[in-house]
């Protein structure tokens, strides 16, 4: 494969990856599956979730092709 015929993960995987800037001290924002506190800002609008949370987020919507 070359030139056109690579493929990159942008090609077939459409979810959004980004992530809110980690906070450098407290106070931290809740999950908001669990409710725990993340490594975000609590001062960031959007949506956070906990370590564990993401990871099982993550699981659920990868892209499996």
């Amino acid at each position: 494969m070359s030139g056109d015929d690579d493929l990159r993960i942008d090609d077939y995987c459409l979810i959004d990856a980004t992530r809110p800037p980690k906070a450098d001290g407290p106070p931290y924002a809740e999950c908001v599956l669990c409710r725990k506190p993340t490594e975000y800002a609590e001062s960031y609008k959007g949506i956070t979730m906990c370590p564990r949370c993401e990871w099982q987020e993550a699981q659920r919507t990868a892209c499996s092709g």
